[in-house]
């Protein structure tokens, strides 16, 4: 059995239960698919996911690089292992938030299952915030390595009893992780350009900058932001965790549905996909057209304010002299 198993399963994922043939050792054991796993987990922590080679490994351990291909067949499969290996975090346990079967309220149960995904939802990110090379392994497919599955298990967890189903369960799933992937890497690289010899894009000069540009005419409802200073608040003064409210009205959403399922109304559903806008040459001139067009009326109304201001001021110095 386990020989079909193997079989079937490309050989990283094999290798990351432990049903994949290994390969006879040395009498001293020394290498080893765990010791090369951390050890390329240890130069990607260090040097990015980009220094890590068959190469570099076999030289950090001491070994040919000949040696490594014995336990693995190619860097996508060190790769894979280390995408997994890094999953391996703490899980609680299925009774930390006081789930019973019979929950005294709904409004306990809400808040437990609410609980449970916000802490699942930010040990997604806790883990690209230890390793920031992780969301730079491509992402292959369905999650197949025991401690991927193991996180998607404690996810699923949490929405246990809920009166979703279990596509909807996996599409909630998919809508966290994803939110919180896209949440941990825009954070990574703010922290990596504030760490770069670059201006910093904040401050009261920096906004006085970015106002001349970005004038009421152009962008009218981005033009307030920039010049109270929001859109550019990369110190976090106004309070704003953008992840924690932004999580929280998923959640509202994931309520909202629940309660209309649990009371029987009938439910918003989903469209299909729009189709993409052809890649067009007359589609994309018409749309140069329209951009430009939009120029002009802007720059017509910025003319026209100008003009009433103008009428505006001559007209009170007229009255001015009239009274005199």
């Amino acid at each position: 059995m386990a020989d079909d198993v193997e079989d079937v399963l490309p050989r990283a994922v094999a290798l990351s239960w432990g049903v994949a043939e290994h390969p006879q050792r040395g009498p001293k054991r020394e290498l080893s698919i765990e010791r090369i796993i951390d050890t390329a987990i240890e130069i990607a922590d260090a040097d990015g996911l980009g220094a890590v080679s068959m190469s570099r490994i076999a030289g950090d351990l001491g070994f040919t690089t000949m040696s490594l291909y014995r336990y693995v067949t190619s860097k996508d499969d060190v790769l894979s292992l280390m995408q997994d290996a890094v999953c391996a975090i703490p899980i609680p346990p299925d009774d930390e938030l006081g789930r019973r079967g019979d929950a005294d309220s709904t409004e306990r149960s809400d808040h437990d299952w609410r609980a449970g995904l916000r802490r699942w939802a930010m040990a997604n990110i806790e883990v690209i915030q230890a390793h920031p090379w992780f969301p730079d392994i491509p992402i292959s497919g369905i999650p197949l390595m025991p401690n991927n599955l193991a996180v998607l298990d404690w996810g699923l967890r949490e929405m246990r009893g809920l009166p979703l189903t279990d596509a909807e369960k996996m599409s909630t799933a998919l809508l966290l992780s994803s939110y919180a992937r896209a949440v941990a890497i825009v954070e990574r690289d703010v922290s990596r350009s504030r760490s770069a010899d670059a201006p910093p894009a904040h401050g009261e000069a920096f906004t006085a900058a970015l106002a001349e540009l970005v004038t009421p005419e152009r962008f009218p409802d981005l033009a307030p932001l920039v010049s109270s200073g929001a859109y550019a608040d990369s110190d976090g003064a106004d309070d704003q965790d953008d992840f924690a409210f932004g999580l929280e009205r998923i959640l509202d959403g994931i309520a909202t549905y629940m309660a209309a399922r649990r009371s029987g109304e009938p439910v918003t559903p989903y469209e299909d996909r729009p189709e993409p806008i052809p890649r067009d040459k007359a589609v994309r001139e018409a749309a140069k057209a329209r951009r430009e067009a939009e120029s002009r009326l802007r720059e017509a109304r910025k003319n026209e304010r100008e003009a009433i201001a103008r009428a505006r001021e001559r007209a009170a110095r007229e009255a001015e002299r009239a009274a005199r």
